[in-house]
């Protein structure tokens, strides 16, 4: 047996023995698509074991990502710090071998994967930052970017609509650096795929700008690699390389969908490694595959060392241009008096889109590595750069980015960008279409990545669009992800404050704005900054707060004046973004939201799930309890009850049922 192919049956060996022992995982992907993951390791992908992190390595993103014991078993065998005993705790509580793959989590993983397809998108951003940064910073004869990104996928990622909608838009682009490793076994938890499945996924992906390979036999390390290197020299097209693989490979239950999503078996393993002439002891790997496979990783690696000693020559040549490059791939962040020296006094009427347009473009000024792209709505939303291309295969420099009405993709790709380095991935829609892309940005989310997610047209001020398009339970479910932050600011300058946070913090953010004007206020933005803060207050202690977001905010400054008037005091609060409000000190907190006044009204038209926790037992919450309907703006507030005269009501009555300790709930 040669040594290539010991080294296959070794990852083979290894993901059926830790998945056994874990009692839980998917060994049927990784028997079968070993060999594609030895090939590609072993003579084509560029790498540094030594450091993971380097700019110019290609990427591998494994898509399906319930084949994380193969990417752990390669890890290991080519020099990453994934340990034996990582290997023997995979899936345990703790270990640095999760189920699937986590970005952070384990060295050599660029993306956390799983949900299906994600990883498709994932490769597709890495593809489109690797072609900008070659635009903006390789000079002839220095190509210091210049990498491929690799993305193994299984049938289910195909089948879900992201696959569909990133390989489209890759196809679009010509992204030739892409390279889809296409593990074909016909197989899915539920059995054979006739059922589901049958369409010509050739005809499918030439028809999207794909050049298309086969291999009949994956086993074949010498058809994998001869297709592998055709694919790299393509470069108008990405590719896709069609790998006829057989699921559980080797086991008894190779073909099957028993050995999908489930351990084989004691007495299947002892078959298969009777039947692959494997005697080593569990989780051995043989010296001479040790060797070889480090050697090999050294081999990779030194593409670092080259690429090294090309930047040394680069930054003599080009010291200006060099240090840029330093500066994009360390992180920038903008002179933030310079950015507010550029805006306008947001003194007047203005819808937060407007003044969020205004926003990003003086951030992008100061700020060369944004790309901006919308799911065909950028003049909507107003996220357009002004002055920049839009990024093409004829303009690669270009920062802007039509992504197409491909919301779900749109999220997958950015997150590919920010993950690559060197680039700040923002995007656009409608907030009623951020259902879409939710499991993009829950992935965002997941991995604590900063993209900035831009979302207009924010309420039932959409108005005549009627409920299709008028968000209400989406800022509920935005602010239910764990580790983001949703801004919903109630004019420009907190506006400014909501991106200033955005490109500041090392989280998501999602920025919530109208589509109707809104009145300016006096105000600073550093208290906007923290979340909450007193926008309007009385003289001593208020008889009831108010407290809303965005452009109900409105409501409750006018209804103070109606209190006013009859004598009742109030203090208004704006709430920009409950997330970063319960970040501060309680005593903060307890300075904005006063404890002993329990008299409260929160509104906020969108759902109402979000505000007992601050109307607690006496106070009153105005909100959407359903869906909204088609008609102007103006008259759908006031049909729902957003109305200053309706908070003042409510404010009394919740004075009412602090007097009579009548709960409101």
């Amino acid at each position: 047996m040669s040594v290539e192919q010991k080294s296959v049956d070794t990852i083979r060996i290894l993901s059926a023995e830790a998945i056994e022992k874990a009692k839980s995982g998917h060994p049927g992907i990784c028997m079968g698509a070993a060999p594609i993951g030895y090939e590609l390791f072993a003579r084509h992908l560029n790498f540094s074991y030594r450091n993971p992190a380097w700019d110019n390595r290609d990427r591998f993103v494994l898509s399906a990502g319930h084949g994380s014991m193969m990417l752990y078993s390669l890890l290991h065998l080519f020099g990453y710090d994934v340990t034996m005993e990582d290997i023997v705790n995979f899936r345990q509580l703790g270990s640095r071998t999760p189920g699937h793959p986590e970005y952070g989590k384990t060295a050599g993983v660029e993306t956390s994967t799983g949900p299906l397809g994600q990883g498709v998108g994932n490769a597709v951003g890495f593809a489109v930052a690797e072609a900008h940064l070659a635009a903006l910073f390789n000079r002839p004869g220095f190509p210091v970017v210049d990498h491929y990104t690799y993305v193994l996928t299984g049938d289910g990622c195909l089948e879900e609509g992201i696959g569909y909608e990133a390989c489209s838009f890759a196809g679009t682009q010509k992204l030739g650096k892409l390279i889809l490793l296409y593990d074909c076994n016909d197989i899915t938890i539920e059995g054979n795929m006739k059922n589901t499945f049958s369409e010509d996924v050739a005809t499918r992906f030439i028809a999207q700008g794909w050049q298309v390979l086969r291999v009949n036999d994956a086993n074949n390390l010498f058809t994998l690699g001869d297709a592998i290197e055709k694919a790299k020299k393509e470069t108008e097209r990405p590719t896709i390389i069609i790998c006829k693989s057989v699921i559980g490979y080797g086991s008894p239950l190779a073909g099957s969908a028993d050995c999908h999503g489930a351990p084989i078996g004691e007495a299947n393993i002892a078959a298969t490694k009777e039947k692959l002439g494997w005697t080593e002891a569990p989780f051995t790997v043989p010296e001479d595959v040790k060797k070889h496979c480090l050697d090999l990783a050294e081999e990779r690696s030194a593409k670092e060392r080259e690429w090294n000693e090309l930047f040394a020559e680069y930054e003599k040549a080009y010291p200006v241009l060099a240090a840029e490059y330093r500066r994009f791939m360390s992180g920038i962040e903008p002179d933030w008096d310079e950015v507010k020296n550029q805006l306008p006094a947001f003194d007047k009427p203005e819808a937060t889109r407007s003044c969020g347009g205004k926003v990003l473009n003086a951030i992008a000024k100061n700020l060369p590595n944004v790309m901006s792209g919308s799911a065909d709505l950028a003049p909507s939303t107003k996220t357009e750069l002004k002055g920049c291309e839009y990024f093409s295969p004829e303009h690669r420099e270009g920062c802007n980015i039509h992504f197409g009405i491909r919301e779900h993709a749109m999220a997958a790709i950015c997150n590919g960008i920010q993950l690559h380095g060197g680039l700040k991935a923002v995007c656009s829609t409608f907030f009623s279409f951020v259902d879409y892309m939710k499991a993009g940005v829950r992935m965002t989310a997941l991995m604590q990545l900063p993209v900035v997610y831009v979302m207009t047209h924010d309420s039932i001020g959409v108005g005549e669009d009627g409920p299709t398009h008028q968000p209400m339970e989406q800022l509920l479910m935005m602010r239910s992800i764990p580790g983001i932050n949703v801004y919903r600011p109630c004019d420009g300058t907190e506006t400014y404050a909501a991106f200033k946070a955005a490109f500041t913090q090392k989280r998501p953010t999602v920025i919530v704005e109208t589509r109707q004007n809104l009145p300016a206020y006096e105000h600073d933005s550093d208290s906007a900054l923290k979340g909450a803060y007193v926008l309007a207050d009385c003289e001593g202690t208020p008889d009831v707060l108010l407290i809303a977001s965005g452009s109900e905010v409105e409501l409750c400054m006018k209804a103070k004046d109606i209190l006013a008037a009859e004598g009742i005091k109030s203090r208004v609060i704006s709430m920009a973004c409950i997330e970063e409000f319960e970040r501060q000190s309680e005593e903060y907190r307890d300075s904005v939201i006063l404890k002993d006044v329990k008299a409260r009204v929160c509104v906020e038209a969108a759902s109402h799930y979000s505000w007992y926790r601050y109307s607690r037992d006496f106070g009153e919450v105005i909100a959407m309890t359903g869906f909204g309907t088609s008609g102007p703006a103006k008259q759908l507030f006031e049909y729902f009850g957003f109305t200053a005269e309706n908070v003042a009501e409510k404010a009394k009555r919740s004075i009412e049922n602090v007097k009579l300790g009548r709960f409101s709930h």
